[in-house]
């Protein structure tokens, strides 16, 4: 006889208590079921929770319950209306184990005609809850898969020409919000590789993969907050610059980085210029800047610019932050 395993819950976020609840039943039974609901607790949304899963793992059926009953609950009212619901979506399917590590396995349990399987109950083998990982994400985030964690760090992104202040103000923030940056990556990389000032084209694509693997290693590290000096786009456009075209995985990660961030922020080129060795003079820059607000104009980036001192940049920052809500309608909000 086969077995089916279920569970459910809102993940939000999956922490390595779930995980080990999971893995529990998968080495039970033959296949496992989980529900995974909407919620307002988190503000992430259903399908990127769900995808979480299943990238971890991909032998478990996921079913989105996006109008499924709300919150916990001993009522039985509550309890009736669950389970009417779980086995309305199960259209029949039996279930053989119910896996869970709260009070309702009981019930549910029932209801399924499945073996009560209580994982970790007391918390005792994974000491955690996704309370505890939401009350401070940064705290409990060794009990959270980096898979998970990046996803509740908001990325901030900052462009603009050569001399603009992208790498004073991203490492300004840094220590002003306790968290980590990500510098520019393709900096170091043309003062190790140039020859006469210049890099080959295939360079950037490996400029553009090193920028975005360091991003990731300082995401998992990263508190609340990751502020990033510069990105693929500005790569691509550095390309452009230099060969008059960009190679083909450049331009598609450039693609890629529209999504990638929550914010971009623009830096003026109303500051000194700051006339190094590895730069082109200033009137290249007011060029690569109106060339880079025309890019993010044609991929449709919303982007704010700064403008000022250093400490005016960073109180338009702290403003537009304050106001912002992770996966919210940051300029939707803005109307009101």
């Amino acid at each position: 006889m086969k077995t089916l395993g279920l569970t459910l819950g809102k993940f939000a976020p999956l922490h390595k208590g779930h995980q080990f609840m999971f893995e529990t039943a998968l080495r039970e039974v033959d296949e496992l079921i989980v529900v995974i609901y909407e919620t307002k607790v988190s503000p992430v949304p259903l399908q990127i929770r769900a995808n979480w899963i299943l990238r971890l793992y991909p032998a478990v059926r996921v079913i989105e319950a996006w109008d499924g009953p709300g919150g916990y609950s001993d009522d039985r009212e509550h309890e009736i209306r669950e389970e009417q619901y779980i086995l309305g979506l199960l259209k029949g399917e039996q279930v053989t184990h119910f896996y869970s590590s709260e009070f309702y396995g009981e019930h549910m349990s029932l209801a399924l005609g499945a073996i009560d399987r209580r994982v970790d109950e007391a918390r005792v083998q994974v000491p955690v809850s996704a309370t505890m990982v939401r009350s401070d994400p940064y705290q409990y985030r060794g009990y959270v898969s980096g898979l998970v964690y990046r996803d509740l760090i908001t990325k901030v992104v900052f462009v603009g020409a050569m001399s603009t202040g992208k790498s004073t103000i991203t490492e300004a923030l840094a220590r002003r919000y306790g968290t980590v940056f990500a510098s520019e990556y393709g900096r170091d990389y043309w003062t190790e590789h140039q020859v006469d000032r210049r890099i080959g084209l295939e360079a950037f694509d490996e400029i553009a993969v090193g920028h975005l693997e360091q991003e990731e290693r300082a995401l998992l590290d990263a508190n609340r907050y990751l502020f990033v000096d510069t990105n693929a786009i500005t790569t691509y456009m550095y390309a452009l610059d230099y060969h008059g075209k960009a190679p083909e995985l450049l331009t598609r990660l450039a693609l890629e980085n529209a999504q990638r961030y929550d914010m971009f922020f623009l830096c003026d080129d109303d500051i000194p210029y700051d006339d190094t060795w590895d730069r082109s003079g200033d009137q290249k820059r007011h060029v690569f800047h109106q060339q880079i607000i025309a890019d993010l104009k044609e991929r449709r980036i919303p982007y704010i610019t700064l403008r000022g001192t250093l400490k005016e940049r960073i109180s338009k920052v702290d403003s537009v932050l304050a106001k912002f809500k992770p996966y919210g309608n940051y300029f939707g909000e803005l109307e009101h």
